[in-house]
């Protein structure tokens, strides 16, 4: 596909999205839940059609899908070494390898102060059980792996850090030098994918990551929506999560098994669960084959990503608003930036209620209101929302008329 007809009004790809609508609405929350193309909603109404004939033998189908959407998953990691869990969010997946490490022995965790509340709150609460934790300010980014890996000691169990930060759309670069002081003190690391995946090519062989866990999922780039997200587990690793599902025991090998020890199935099935609702699964796999079919290919995506961020900071910049009220960091190049433009403001919350009264869909995060394009939206489209952007942040700081006293009004 032609990246320039994605910039056009009307968007190429528009028409596939049909159901959201999303050549007549401003929907800039391509960074938490991009709109499903038309192909989900059959695909889905095929898992119901699925049940209603096959009933309880739907589950050979159902495993089917499932695969296709490892494979998606895999190919998006660049990766043929591992294997992939899938489970309904990150946090049961990352609750499952917490529970493999052996922290009796080593009682640490390392991480940033900007993970998203997945791993900060569950973090937060391991702390109050006397777990050490050890946080690595995000920032400055620059120097953030070389600060990590620095951070790693013997008594380490795990690292978990994010490929690009939820809150500022930074991309944490130089993650090898962190997996490499993993590799030499014994600890594993976690590496958190999701606001990398589909938007800012990822690959476990390029960046150096073979043996690290990925975490992530389809909520936001991947158009996948709830209920599909991965664990990559490195190959050659064996783990034994206490919070285990009766699904591993289904490709637990019979020689495997001890009397009065739990077996396990294989790399991605050693962290299987139990019984899910695979309706998700049948519409990512449909979401898959659509992007196959569009050739909408990581590189293309990002090439389109950094065209939109850089259509929406210049029209932002343009605006010349006040930088106490809402401003950018213009200090990190667009190419450092991920899937989203992120924007300062005190009154962030307040002016992400202003911009949806007025049909705009955006977020805040704090104080940071997160600006998301997505490939259906047009270059139009982005500039209609900034000039939205700027009616409000101009309305939010300007003096309100003093109320008349009575005597005034009833003269």
């Amino acid at each position: 596909m032609d990246p320039a007809s994605l910039y056009h009004s009307p968007n190429a790809l528009a028409p596939h999205y049909s159901r959201f609508a999303v050549a007549d609405r401003l929907l800039l929350t391509g960074h938490s839940h991009q709109a499903w193309p038309d192909r989900g909603f059959e695909a889905q109404a095929g898992s119901w059609l699925d049940a209603a004939r096959y009933v309880d033998d739907k589950w050979d189908r159902a495993f089917e899908q499932a695969d296709r959407v490892r494979a998606g998953f895999a190919r998006l990691l660049g990766d043929e070494g591992g294997g992939i869990a899938l489970g309904s969010n990150t946090h049961e997946l990352v609750v499952r390898l917490l529970s493999a490490l052996p922290v009796r022995t080593r009682p640490r965790l390392v991480t940033t102060d900007g993970e998203f509340h997945t791993i900060r709150r569950q973090l937060d609460r391991l702390a109050e059980e006397g777990l050490a934790v050890a946080r690595v300010p995000e920032a400055p980014i620059e120097s953030l792996a070389a600060r990590l890996a620095g951070a790693v000691d013997d008594r380490t169990a795990l690292v978990l850090v994010s490929a690009v930060f939820f809150d500022t759309g930074r991309i944490a670069r130089g993650l090898a030098e962190v997996a490499e002081a993993c590799r030499r003190r014994g600890a594993s690391l976690l590496v958190d994918a999701y606001h990398a995946l589909n938007v800012v090519p990822f690959s476990v062989q390029a960046e150096g990551l073979e043996d690290a866990f990925v975490v992530g999922g389809g909520y936001k780039y991947c158009q996948l929506g709830e209920g599909n997200c991965f664990l990559r587990i490195p190959g050659g690793i064996e783990l034994r999560p206490i919070v285990t599902g009766w699904f591993s025991e289904f490709t637990a090998l019979a020689e495997r098994q001890v009397p009065g020890k739990v077996a396990y199935g294989e790399r991605g099935d050693a962290f299987a669960g139990a019984t899910y609702d695979p309706t998700s699964h049948y519409r990512a796999a449909a979401v898959f084959e659509f992007f196959r079919d569009q050739a909408l290919t990581p590189a293309l995506l990002r090439e389109v990503s950094q065209h939109q961020i850089g259509v929406l900071a210049a029209a932002f910049d343009a605006l010349d608003l006040d930088p106490e009220v809402i401003g950018r960091d213009r200090e990190a190049p667009l190419s450092e930036i991920g899937g989203f433009l992120a924007l300062r403001a005190p009154a962030a919350t307040s002016l992400a209620r202003s911009l949806h009264a007025r049909g705009v869909l955006a977020d805040a995060r704090g104080d940071v209101l997160r600006l998301g394009p997505a490939p259906y939206l047009s270059d139009l489209q982005l500039e209609d929302a900034i000039g939205l952007l700027g009616q409000v942040a101009r309305e939010s700081t300007s003096p309100r008329p003093k109320s008349k006293s009575n005597r005034e009004r009833e003269s």
